[in-house]
């Protein structure tokens, strides 16, 4: 599900794109390519949503390997996901507008870059603190890819139509690696090493950039704006001091596992985490509305608090969780090979996709918020019965049906957000919270898994230890209360006043001016 997520997000670009990126004219060197050209350039733009989710999902088979040669613990072992989710989402904030400001080829490739050099470092790390390091460099170069990708494409399609099924093709590449993830690293880590992993993605990324740096023109842009004041948009001293407080939360949440919930270790990082995330606040409440990556005043727009942080980040923390946990008692207790687990991890990305098929029609008939909160429900019941499936002989009549319908319910809640809380959204505030939203989706998959993994090696020191369920129990309890409580946000707080149209927010989307669409169709494009 990491996959759309980013498709919602760094498809919506802000207002200032029209002022300050060239909108796509009839003399624009993309738009004016050659046809064949122009797929071929698109097919490898499609190849970043794929490759940033590939990055993830293929890793969920990797765990226990990497964690046995480079003794990682159970509880630090989330790091290997975390560390890059954390880089990725805080610097999506900052992305999209660089990409608006700064030649967006270029930022495409440097971002191409940095996940292939840091891929191939990655590969060739010996110790964890290596490993996580270069994991979060991998996570900057994936923030950088995904916007300018989108935006490139923007430019070589203008047309509204052959633009929206573009903008699809480029959302579905993203959910095909995170299904083929899963078998990608299995396949790999069956037949060769962990560290081939990463020198796949090396691989694969330099073919990425040598293809869009010989296809892709470099666009003509006007300088409107000083080195400086592009600097002071980007917004780094904000994306410093969320970063370095959530750092220091979850580097304290995972210490207090294994240090103790008393310990200097534990509360010394959640102490001071404190003081740079509230920081933050203060420092976004003085900047003007055009430079701040999370103005003040969003925090008033109508469903946009209880959607965003009462439901969004609940979306990616079950995927994360969910799979974390089952991928390790599966390879390490059950002795499953890496190809078995990722074949039983199949039904969840199978049904995710599902969701994205039947979301138009479930819009189209019943009110938003009352598909939303039965699709929490859903994944509310599904996760109560994974909680039961603590043997291999409980696969089939437990988790997988557990899986189907968790899948399932929390796709559906994911686009159903999605759809809502730009519906619910000014026109003019689309780009800085379509980033806003992702941001909170990634940061939701970090903190929860880092959570949950928490409470389960605490419990599990008393109870069995790493071999016992009893403690991925306890965690997955845990998650259905945060999802009844999300729930229960959702239908007391949330308005279903959804208008029927929604005025140019596919143009806001895009950064261009394109004709009115339907609440409906928008419906559509988002479930694609």
């Amino acid at each position: 599900m990491s996959d759309t997520g980013q498709l919602s997000i760094s498809s919506r670009t802000s207002e200032e794109t029209i002022t300050m990126a060239n909108v796509p004219k009839e003399n624009d060197r993309l738009a004016t390519l050659p046809f064949r050209r122009k797929i071929a350039l698109t097919a490898f733009l499609c190849l970043a949503p794929f490759l940033d989710t590939l990055a993830n999902a293929s890793l969920f088979a990797a765990f226990p390997p990497i964690s046995l040669d480079l003794g990682i613990s159970n509880s630090n072992a989330v790091w290997i996901v975390s560390g890059y989710q954390l880089t990725f989402a805080a610097l999506l904030l900052g992305s999209g507008r660089m990409s608006d400001l700064y030649n967006s080829k270029y930022v495409f490739l440097t971002g191409v870059a940095f996940l292939s050099a840091f891929s191939l470092g990655t590969g060739f790390a010996r110790d964890e603190v290596t490993l996580f390091i270069l994991r979060a460099f991998m996570g900057v170069g994936a923030a950088l890819t995904v916007p300018s990708a989108l935006h490139l494409i923007i430019h070589l399609f203008p047309d509204p139509a052959q633009q929206s099924k573009a903008i699809a093709v480029f959302g579905g590449f993203g959910a095909l690696g995170n299904v083929f993830g899963l078998l990608v690293g299995a396949f790999i880590i069956q037949w060769t090493t962990w560290p081939w992993l990463f020198y796949v993605f090396c691989i694969m990324g330099m073919v990425v950039f040598v293809a869009v740096a010989l296809l892709s023109p470099s666009p003509e842009r006007a300088v409107v704006v000083s080195n400086m004041e592009r600097l002071k948009r980007l917004d780094l001293g904000g994306i410093f001091l969320v970063t370095a407080g959530l750092v220091l939360f979850i580097f304290g949440v995972t210490a207090g596992s294994v240090n103790g919930w008393t310990s200097a270790r534990c509360l010394a990082p959640l102490i001071v985490s404190v003081f740079p995330m509230t920081a933050f606040f203060f420092w976004e409440a003085r900047l003007p509305e055009e430079q701040a990556a999370i103005p003040p005043n969003l925090w008033r727009v109508r469903n946009f608090t209880v959607l965003v942080v009462g439901s969004a980040t609940m979306h990616y923390w079950w995927f994360g969780v969910v799979q974390f946990m089952f991928s390790w008692v599966w390879q390490n207790v059950y002795h499953w090979s890496p190809i078995i687990t990722a074949l039983r991890f199949l039904p969840v990305g199978v049904f995710a996709c599902v969701a994205t098929l039947t979301i138009s029609f479930l819009r189209k008939r019943f009110p938003l918020k009352w598909v939303l909160v039965s699709a929490q429900s859903i994944a509310l019941v599904a996760t109560i019965l994974l909680t039961f499936g603590d043997s291999p002989q409980r696969y089939f009549p437990v988790v997988l049906p557990g899986f189907i319908l968790g899948a399932f319910g929390i796709g559906t809640a994911f686009l159903s957000v999605n759809i809502a809380v730009f519906a619910s959204t000014p026109p003019e505030k689309a780009g800085v919270v379509g980033s806003i939203f992702n941001c909170f989706q990634q940061l939701g998959s970090a903190a929860g898994s880092a959570i949950v993994t928490s409470i389960q090696t605490s419990v599990e020191v008393n109870h069995g230890g790493p071999t016992s369920f009893f403690g991925r129990r306890v965690g997955l309890w845990f998650q259905v209360g945060l999802l009844a409580i999300s729930t229960i946000c959702l239908l007391i707080f949330m308005h279903n006043d959804i208008p029927p149209k929604k005025q140019a927010v596919g143009d806001k989307e895009k950064g261009l001016d394109t004709p009115v669409e339907k609440d409906s169709d928008l419906a559509e494009k988002e479930g694609e």
